[in-house]
């Protein structure tokens, strides 16, 4: 009895050292670390601080948890490795001001973009009568400084061809608009109707049809809207279209003249939610809604973010809305006008300031920057890590270009207007004032970052042509030689923080997109070809090849 008691005492303090034996090996080993994703084998542009480049990265969990070489990414513990077959990989491009709710809408509207003449547009609408929105045929995309007749149309031949159908045809811009004698009518405008911030054209006391920013608003919001089946399907379809292009997060600026409404941010905020809209969104608001967001703050998750306000000061160039110092140098005497009093524009800057939000300004002509940059510095300095940005930044005194220095103003643009501009932005501007437009080398100067953007749909949707735009100053038909005022083009290096690591500062989110670092969101794009040294004249023809958000491969090219 007694050598059975010893023996299960030995065995006991047996059983107790092999314990602590397994717990101290289990401490000092250390188990490779796993990954749900490898990416290897490729050339991939971090866009971090230092511009780095690695070869292959890790993801879990839809966030990327190590960059490096191959041989030191395939280390990890992963069944689901990916060869990048020597391709190129960049972060999820960024669109910093778009109209993305817009542009999906407007897929199921007459699209006349690339029309060549009035007559071009009356035919499309004739050939698609059919294709209406609540008996109403909404068309847009028309262009007059793209007719040989550079003269805004009249609407005597649309009343002769829709007599009783309302027609509404949104300019290319957005700020102005040609509707026919029965859209007025629902509208109650007459030969006396007046507006403030905008314009209705009269000749020979008549009305011709043309409205100007806000009066295009008085018929636009007697429009039917699209029903909540009809919004679902306006973002997904624009989702679709953005991912096979690249585009990871955006930025929407409001649709037509107004900021998003917190209806629609919360549709948006529902489809995130169940995993149907997965592009990331950052929403400039309503200011009319500025009470509700006072009371319910900024709103933010993992892909939506709503903590600004778009504001509006003028109109465009291309339909001589935009509030100019000097006269239009192709119509003496007008200087272009403010949409809202002084008055109006300062008390929305204090009041946007007063809760701590961005202010998103829409300025066009150097006159109303002028203004609204005085407006800016009397409230930035009150606002830690303010971020006001002025969007578009397109014509500029350059005795004003102090002002973004000296606040750190954010100038947000969109190159492909200085290219689709530049045939007849001279004939508005005159030789000498036109050196202060489109100039984004200038006013990357000033800070050191400066948001690319396409103002999509006013321009093309793909950011690999804002790229090349920026870069190259040219068209696609590689006009003009040199380039348009090539002293104002981006390096590659500059245009692809444009449109990445910068655009995500702009939108706060500079700590969760825009480059490829450990602990960011995986959204990021792989083409064939390097954008960093493709022959130039080429950069625009570069397509992706896959887009990924959160990890989740969400367009593959298989053409």
């Amino acid at each position: 009895m007694l050598l059975e008691k010893q023996f299960h005492f030995f065995l006991n303090k047996l059983n107790l050292v092999i314990a602590i034996l397994c717990i101290s090996f289990a401490g000092c080993y250390h188990y490779p670390e796993s990954a749900d994703q490898i990416f290897y084998n490729g050339h991939v542009y971090m866009v971090d601080s230092s511009f780095s480049q690695a070869t292959a990265f890790a993801v879990k969990n839809g966030m990327i948890i190590k960059v490096g070489n191959d041989e030191e990414i395939k280390s990890l513990m992963c069944e689901n490795k990916f060869d990048l077959e020597g391709r190129f990989v960049y972060p999820g491009f960024q669109d910093a001001h778009c109209h993305f709710y817009g542009y999906g809408g407007d897929l199921s509207k007459i699209w006349l973009s690339g029309t060549t003449g009035f007559n071009a547009v009356l035919d499309t609408l004739v050939k698609y009568r059919s294709k209406k929105i609540g008996g109403w045929l909404f068309g847009r995309g028309w262009d007059q400084n793209d007719w040989v007749v550079k003269n805004f149309p009249d609407k005597s031949r649309l009343d002769e061809l829709f007599p009783d159908e309302p027609v509404f045809l949104l300019r290319i811009d957005g700020h102005a608009a040609l509707v026919n004698q029965a859209a007025l009518n629902l509208a109650g405008i007459t030969n006396t109707s007046t507006v403030s911030g905008g314009f209705i054209e009269h000749k020979n006391g008549k009305l011709t049809g043309i409205l100007l920013d806000g009066a295009v608003d008085l018929v636009y919001h007697i429009v039917p809207q699209l029903n909540n089946a009809e919004k679902i399907n306006a973002l997904l379809s624009a989702q679709k279209n953005c991912f096979e292009v690249g585009l990871t997060s955006i930025t929407d600026a409001g649709f037509e003249n107004t900021g998003l409404k917190y209806s629609l941010i919360q549709l948006i905020d529902s489809l995130q939610k169940a995993d149907t809209l997965k592009m990331r969104i950052n929403a400039m608001a309503a200011f009319e809604e500025a009470s509700l967001f006072s009371e319910i703050g900024k709103i933010k998750t993992a892909s939506l973010s709503v903590n600004s306000f778009k504001l509006y000061a003028d109109g465009s160039l291309g339909s001589r809305g935009a509030c100019l110092l000097e006269p239009y140098s192709d119509q003496p005497g007008h200087y272009g006008f403010l949409l809202h009093p002084p008055s109006y524009l300062d008390s929305v800057a204090r009041k946007v300031a007063s809760m701590g939000f961005q202010l998103n300004t829409h300025c066009i002509g150097d006159s109303a920057q002028h203004l609204m940059l005085q407006i800016y510095e009397k409230y930035i300095s009150k606002i830690d890590d303010h971020r006001w940005r002025i969007e578009h930044a397109q014509v500029i005194n350059p005795a004003d270009l102090i002002y973004y220095k000296r606040n750190h103003i954010l100038p947000s643009v969109q190159p492909t207007h200085a290219t689709s501009d530049m045939y007849w932005a001279e004939d508005r501007l005159g030789p000498e004032r036109i050196k202060g437009a489109y100039a984004y080398k200038e006013l990357l100067n000033q800070n050191g970052i400066i948001l690319d953007g396409s103002d999509f749909p006013v321009e093309s949707i793909n950011p690999i042509f804002g790229f090349y735009a920026a870069v190259s100053r040219k068209d696609q038909k590689n006009f003009p030689e040199g380039g348009f005022q090539k002293e104002n083009a981006l390096t590659r290096e500059e245009a692809l923080k444009a449109m990445t690591i910068w655009a995500a500062y702009g939108a706060f989110a500079e700590d969760e997109t825009g480059s490829i670092e450990k602990g960011k969101y995986a959204d990021f794009v792989i083409l064939n070809e390097d954008l960093m040294t493709m022959p130039e004249e080429k950069l625009w023809q570069a397509k992706v090849q896959f887009t990924f958000v959160n990890g989740e491969m969400v367009f593959k090219n298989d053409k």
